[in-house]
């Protein structure tokens, strides 16, 4: 689990909103969505890989996957929301 304050020193690296971790339910509905494969990253690639959490960027339309406690802060990986 990440830290409280490395959350707060995280940002979108596109357009620098803070984020927030993503509530149980959005992970699960977006595990789903991986499990069938109907998930793209922002690159338009598959998401292949289901996610451990994720960090939601303030305005709600992209999350940041995190996988074995690692944050994927890079703009083509964020999942469309």
């Amino acid at each position: 689990m990440l830290h409280p304050e490395l959350i707060n020193d995280l940002c979108c690296p596109e357009t620098k909103q803070p984020v927030k971790m993503a509530d149980a339910a959005l992970v699960s509905t977006l595990n789903a969505k991986i499990a069938s494969g109907q998930a793209r990253n922002r690159a338009g690639q598959p998401v292949a890989e289901k996610i451990d959490a994720g960090l939601l960027r303030e305005d709600g339309k992209f999350l940041y996957p995190i996988r074995r406690d690692i944050p994927v802060m890079l703009v083509d990986e964020a999942i469309p929301v």
